[in-house]
């Protein structure tokens, strides 16, 4: 008889097909736990999950979560290396939770702590999960808080308001490919290298879409490919980015742009000195809030042979190719 992780290895296989996943990542589908809150699989909780897998493991561990809203708060430790997660379906999988800075009440750092999934395992993996913070607009509030290197994130959808994605982790690559973003005020920010790839990333406030800290030591921070960018109704005044820490990287690349988007583009976060060491820059973008001429002088329009620099694999490395994301 099969378990039922192997019964729902199966079913996955075939939804990734039609998903169009590599034959690659077909191949090297396996399921080792099911969580599923009605007692059908190995666990009841996502949590419990993870704690039961091996540490530092040899092959990757994969965890298959059936449909339905686990509301908790969820830690892949540091020793959960070369984890999955799989949800079952995008817009049924939910993992949620409402913790925000004034909630947690522990200084000024109280941010770090409000995230509804928290990964600090090196090679981790995440598909067809809806991430959410709850909390509302009550300040900074978390939902996926990443602080490993090689992550990826496939078809998902991250939620919230303001704070929405960190990305930590100087050095750390992260490759965002095919999700949904919202937030209101930088709600994509952080200081890792992270490839945004066919993206959809939604404001809901007029105000800022990323805040970058980018060491001055690495070449790229967020780089957003192919991707749209749009609003709620009536917003006309939303910021590509601004300088979270003085050498901030962001650059959007052939990413359609919807009229919310401010003529200027970028902000410098009233520090003039930052627009000598941040590198703000756009290349063949569209839409309505592509205004190449009316952007801040202090920002660039990559010519075609810089652009040639932009590509996942260039800024990744190969373990994205590996894992079946891209040809």
């Amino acid at each position: 008889m099969k378990t039922s992780s192997q019964i729902w290895a199966v079913f996955l296989f075939v939804g990734l097909i039609a998903y169009g996943f590599s034959a690659t990542a077909q191949e090297n589908i396996s399921y080792d736990y099911v969580v599923a809150q009605d007692g059908s699989g190995d666990f009841e909780s996502i949590q419990a999950a993870i704690d039961a897998t091996k540490a530092f493991p040899d092959k990757r561990v994969s965890i298959f979560i059936k449909n339905g809203v686990y509301k908790e708060k969820v830690k892949v430790h540091s020793w959960n290396t070369e984890l999955s997660l799989v949800g079952e379906d995008k817009e049924q999988t939910i993992i949620t939770f409402d913790d925000y800075f004034d909630k947690i009440n522990l200084g000024r750092n109280s941010t770090f702590h409000t995230y509804t999934l928290l990964v600090q395992g090196n090679d981790f993996h995440a598909e067809n999960l809806t991430i959410e913070n709850s909390a509302g607009e009550v300040g900074q509030a978390v939902a996926l808080h990443v602080d490993a290197d090689r992550v990826s994130i496939a078809n998902c959808r991250l939620l919230g308001n303001q704070d929405t994605l960190y990305i930590s982790g100087e050095g750390d690559r992260q490759y965002f490919r095919d999700c949904y973003i919202e937030g209101t005020t930088d709600f994509i920010f952080g200081g890792a290298t992270a490839v945004f790839e066919d993206c959809i990333i939604h404001s809901k406030k007029n105000s800022y879409i990323t805040a970058a800290s980018t060491p001055e030591t690495i070449f790229f921070g967020m780089v957003f490919l192919n991707s749209e960018l749009t609003a709620d109704e009536n917003l006309s005044e939303v910021f590509l980015g601004r300088p979270w820490r003085d050498f901030a990287k962001t650059v959007f690349i052939q990413t359609e742009m919807g009229d919310h988007i401010i003529e200027e583009g970028w902000h410098n976060w009233s520090r003039k000195e930052a627009e000598k060491t941040a590198f703000f820059a756009e290349y063949k973008n569209s839409g309505p809030g592509f205004a190449p001429g009316q952007r801040v002088e202090w920002s660039h329009q990559l010519t075609d042979q810089e652009s040639e620099k932009y590509t996942p694999k260039n800024i990744l490395g190969d373990w994205v190719i590996s894992r079946g994301l891209m040809n």
